[in-house]
């Protein structure tokens, strides 16, 4: 794409532009051909556009003079006095970095998401379970889906490293652009808080949106449950009224106290989910280690469905993924025949096979929030309660460094609570010491909770779990789910709770 073809929908005479005097040199850089977009100068090179963006630990327009020379034939900036006299090429002065970068990479890359069927899950807790479902469906019933979320990108046998779960707007343009060129039919993206805060996804149009819950998570960056909950609402308000696609849905948790006031835009279809009354309103029959059964009632019909999965929070998950497969067409009876063959998450509620006969039961799960570990030991607990058992119940945790220090105590309290036995340990200690880290969760630690050990050796603390596991009791490893890696310092070492754990699984 030429650059003239990228800025044709701007109006250059109301706005502050530097551009070279002469004819024939702007004829001919209008006429260049752009190779990339970036946001990074260094990942600048020769026939760039560079966007400088004002972030949160730097300032981009202190790296134009670097894009410039590393080959950035035109800058995209909130302010051109940062730009060198020797400049010759092409720079516009706009009100907002972030949303020109997010507006221009849908353009550099055709509109990709409206050629898609595009799915947004946002909450704090159910994303990637959601999307992993929706995509078993769709691509079940000959609705090849692709995924962006936190545990990779994919589409077919094609995956691609994932570096947070809502990627920058180039990434996220690019990755729908793949997928369209693959022959999906359909995308579901995990939609973050941060990314609906800093517009990642704003030039997306989605069809349909889904709101799993919101509690307690990522306020050393919101600061605030108020505005954590606004961020989220507007990819139900903002991001659907500039939505093209028709008709449009959102699909809401109704239990869930945010999820009761949330606003949608006008032109959006709203169908409620949940065990209160509710459009798609389930309750659970019967559940297990190993599946549960429940029933869903619905506008149009009630229907018994049972499923290879554990937990009451995976029944929320499915039956939005069911709701949500409605809207493109997948009827209930196709989706719930698609989820017979569903071999679970990553991570979530995963449990471990042991490589010889062992009746010790372990899960792994991602639950990293006081919400998610006290909904998944809730989940272990009722198990136990209804199939009358005695064992007990292990639970390995830590909390992740350099993030929100508040919920540490909390998440103490709920492993204390609703465990029988608890293991402190590191996650992802990151630049701070996983000493302080231990110590801010051992304050959350009733004082007449005795069952209790510390080892900051994530492994050793498994692997203790394991040995003290009698007969049939479970373990629950929890905080890193899926993750195949621990963040010691700046460093990035391969470290699975799931082959850990099989290792001492004997």
């Amino acid at each position: 794409m030429k650059l003239q073809q990228l800025l044709s929908f701007f109006d250059l005479s109301t706005h502050n532009i530097k551009k070279p005097s002469d004819i024939g040199a702007l004829e001919h850089l209008m006429n260049t051909e752009i190779k990339s977009l970036s946001f990074d100068a260094r990942d600048v090179q020769q026939g760039s556009v560079f966007f400088a963006i004002k972030g949160l630990q730097s300032d981009g327009h202190h790296y134009i003079s670097q894009a410039i020379s590393k080959g950035a034939v035109a800058i995209i900036a909130e302010s051109l006095s940062y730009l060198p006299d020797t400049f010759a090429g092409f720079a516009l002065e706009v009100s907002d970095s972030r949303q020109m970068l997010d507006l221009l990479a849908s353009k550099f890359y055709d509109y990709p998401s409206q050629k898609l069927i595009c799915f947004g899950v946002t909450g704090t807790n159910g994303k990637t379970s959601i999307t992993y479902l929706l995509e078993h469906i769709l691509n079940s019933n000959r609705k090849l889906t692709g995924v962006m979320g936190t545990v990779n990108h994919r589409v077919g046998d094609h995956v691609w490293e994932s570096q947070m779960t809502t990627p920058d707007p180039v990434t996220l343009q690019s990755r729908l652009q793949d997928f369209v060129r693959e022959g999906a039919l359909a995308a579901a993206l995990e939609v973050s808080s941060h990314a609906l805060d800093q517009r990642r996804a704003d030039s997306v149009h989605f069809n349909t949106v889904i709101f799993t819950n919101l509690t307690h998570d990522h306020l050393d960056y919101h600061k605030s449950m108020r505005h954590y909950f606004e961020s989220k609402q507007k990819l139900f308000t903002d991001l659907m009224w500039s939505s093209v696609k028709r008709p449009l849905f959102a699909i809401v948790n109704i239990d869930d106290e945010y999820g009761r006031v949330l606003k949608v835009a006008d032109p959006v279809i709203c169908w409620t989910y949940g065990q209160q009354e509710s459009d798609f309103q389930f309750k659970i029959l019967k559940m297990d280690f190993n599946e549960t059964e429940f029933e869903l009632t619905t506008p149009i019909e009630k229907i018994k469905i049972k499923i290879p999965l554990t937990g009451v929070h995976t029944v929320y998950n499915v039956v939005a993924s069911l709701a949500a497969s409605l809207t493109c067409g997948v009827t209930l009876q196709q989706g719930v025949k698609s989820l017979q063959s569903f071999v679970g998450i990553p991570g979530r509620l995963q449990k471990v096979n042991s490589i010889v006969d062992s009746n010790k039961v372990v899960f792994i799960d991602y639950a990293h929030t006081p919400d998610a570990l006290e909904n998944t030991l809730k989940s272990l607990r009722k198990i136990r309660e209804d199939a009358m058992l005695s064992n007990k119940i292990i639970t390995v945790f830590g909390c992740g460094g350099d993030r929100d220090k508040t919920k540490r105590p909390k998440m103490a309290e709920i492993a204390s609570r609703l465990s029988d036995s608890v293991i402190i340990t590191s996650d992802n200690p990151r630049t701070e010491d996983p000493v302080q880290i231990i110590n801010d969760i051992q304050s959350g630690v009733p004082k007449d909770f005795k069952n209790f050990i510390i080892d900051p050796d994530r492994e050793r603390a498994i692997q203790t779990a394991i040995d003290q596991a009698d007969h049939s009791d479970v373990v629950l490893i929890a905080g890193k789910g899926h993750e195949d890696y621990q963040i010691i310092g700046t460093s990035k070492i391969h470290f699975s709770d799931y082959e850990v754990a099989k290792k001492y699984l004997k």
